[in-house]
């Protein structure tokens, strides 16, 4: 039997993609990913605002698919249009709350701490993302090489700014001043990761500041974050991702959340790291480490698992 196609539509930003692709290989299709463009006047509009129409954004040329799977605003739209439109019956599964009727769509999948319900809706503990323990344990070796065998380590996995958090160095040093005094009465090295977000003035600052013996990744690098996941017996992730978060997660092992202050209303955020509390995922950071444990979270293919046994 042939595969059944997907259509992910995104607006092409990093923990979109990692969301849309996690779910469309769990559920084991195949699948082309389209960045979704809206036309001039309609980036402006709210969803529910916008009329199902094709006019509202850039054509989107492939025609043969079975399931579409969006995620963020602009790519509501276009979900509901094309699926509304097919020749033949076509499931849809938008990935954060759609701001629309829910009755658009034969699966939304929202987060825990969004608070979403519905008949259709399925929630989760944390993001989906593409990650798998797999694939973290195939890429072991991968830093071996450049760290010290004989010494545990600890992961730091750097964000970057959003509208809710900034990443001045003073809030940064704070957090390195901590990893430094943690690094100096535990025995323990670092690694220290950066995501795609993150600024090159926050790489250079963590080198300056504890680069020296530890292992700083300068650059955007999938493998050495799978080694550093693997290796690490410690894990901190700063509080502006919870994709990150969640994808430290899988590994069932310790996860610090490095706090940033906040410019802004961070009520999501919150909530999620009081939900990662409750579950005993995650602490705050603080420079007394402590050893706990907790069972692997996959959301991504335990949501597969829900969808498939409804339309496969």
């Amino acid at each position: 039997m042939s595969k059944l196609k997907g259509l992910l539509l995104t607006e092409g930003m990093h923990g979109m993609i990692s969301q849309v692709e996690g779910l469309a290989k769990a559920l084991n299709i195949e699948f082309t990913h389209h960045r979704v463009e809206l036309n001039n006047f309609w980036k402006l509009i709210p969803p529910s605002l916008t009329p199902i129409s094709n006019f509202v954004f850039k054509k989107i040329g492939i025609q043969d698919f079975d399931i579409l799977i969006s995620c963020g605003r602009k790519s509501v739209i276009p979900s509901i249009y094309l699926k509304k439109n097919s020749k033949k019956t076509v499931f849809n599964i938008h990935i954060q709350d759609p701001k629309v009727s829910l009755n658009n769509f034969d699966f939304v999948i929202a987060p825990e701490h969004d608070g979403l319900n519905g008949k259709n809706v399925i929630t989760s503990k944390g993001a989906l993302h593409y990650l798998t323990l797999k694939e973290i344990q195939n890429n072991h070796n991968y830093l071996l090489d450049k760290i010290d065998k004989d010494k545990e380590y600890l992961l730091l996995i750097l964000g970057g700014p959003n509208k809710y958090y900034t990443y001045d160095d003073r809030n940064l040093i704070n957090i390195f001043s901590k990893i430094e005094k943690i690094l100096k009465t535990s025995g323990l090295k670092a690694i220290i990761i950066p995501s795609i977000r993150t600024p090159k003035r926050t790489i250079d600052l963590a080198t300056e500041k504890i680069g020296k013996d530890n292992l700083v990744i300068k650059s955007v690098d999938k493998k050495a974050y799978l080694s550093g996941l693997s290796l690490a017996k410690y894990i901190v992730v700063t509080c502006d991702s919870t994709s990150m978060i969640s994808e430290a997660a899988m590994t069932g092992k310790p996860i610090y959340v490095a706090d940033l202050p906040s410019k802004r209303q961070d009520l999501r955020f919150k909530k999620f790291r009081e939900l990662f509390n409750k579950l005993n995922i995650t602490k705050n950071l603080n420079e007394k480490l402590e050893i706990w444990t907790y069972k692997s979270l996959d959301e991504t293919s335990r949501i597969a698992e829900l969808i498939k046994k409804q339309i496969l």
